[in-house]
């Protein structure tokens, strides 16, 4: 595993968030190493006579996932090299390419420790798709809901992990009509690849639940219905020939460059296909 502290940013955060989370600590799975993260890793180091030091390295993560172990429950819910070569074949891509997007455009891994797959819900989608499905969404824009329904972006309502099931079952739960739930799981993004719940219908999903219930089964439901999206939204074209800025802009929109998303795809590219 890797190894991270204080202010350390990334998935491997993620995961020891969520993992130090469901041993009773208080932490947010931000992805970045905090001062609360640091004080619960010191608290956990000090309980299971470790040194005390913050600092996750090979002997607190190998105590830290042996407690863990019972709450462990992605199981064998993970890609394999198997899968990326099917991908390969059946859009006609080298396996270097398919690693390479498998690192840089997932989200590390597609499943919480809960066996639940990975979201973000969306409130100004929220909005969106409640106008679209016949509702004024004024009319549950109350002051308790402001966190999982609003016009605009924002993410200061973020709360990542197992957390953003919390907003996601809210906002289910916010009107008696199936419509509400229908439109709640369009405003998830899910899995791996973070695809928008309101893709399900253009991708060929019979419903929205239809796609969400492919979310929970396996990592490569989501490489499914990444190839799905790619295939469909005209973005395979540019991974066919290695176009890694027009791919990007494709798949993350045109704010791409602020987070060099196509630089990284070349790097991961350069490395695979050593």
């Amino acid at each position: 595993m890797q190894y991270i502290k204080y202010k350390s940013r990334g998935s491997a955060v993620s995961f020891l968030q969520e993992v130090l989370g469901k041993l009773g600590y208080i932490v947010n799975s931000s992805g970045y190493f905090d001062l609360a993260t640091d004080q619960a890793v010191r608290e956990f180091q000090k309980k299971h006579q470790l040194v005390v030091d913050g600092e996750v390295g090979i002997k607190t993560w190998t105590i830290l996932l042996d407690v863990a172990k019972p709450f462990l429950a992605f199981g064998d819910k993970f890609l394999g090299e198997q899968d990326l070569i099917n991908f390969a074949q059946e859009y006609s891509l080298e396996l270097a390419v398919v690693k390479a997007v498998n690192e840089v455009e997932s989200s590390g891994k597609g499943f919480l420790i809960n066996g639940k797959p990975k979201i973000l819900f969306e409130g100004h989608v929220f909005w969106r798709q409640l106008m679209e499905k016949g509702f004024d969404p004024n009319s549950f824009s109350e002051p308790e809901n402001e966190n999982i329904l609003y016009k605009g972006w924002t993410k200061k309502h973020y709360t990542s992990g197992t957390q953003e099931y919390e907003r996601l079952e809210k906002a289910m739960q916010i009107g008696p009509d199936p419509k509400i739930k229908e439109a709640a799981l369009a405003s998830a993004s899910w899995g791996c690849f973070q695809i928008m719940g309101y893709h399900a219908l253009p991708l060929g999903y019979g419903s929205v639940s239809n796609f969400v219930d492919q979310m929970y089964i396996h990592e490569r439901n989501h490489l499914q219905a990444f190839g799905k999206y790619i295939e469909k939204y005209g973005c395979l074209k540019h991974l066919q020939v290695k176009d890694w800025p027009k791919f990007a802009k494709c798949y993350n929109g045109s704010g791409f460059a602020l987070n060099k998303y196509d630089s990284k795809l070349a790097s991961a590219f350069d490395k695979f296909a050593i």
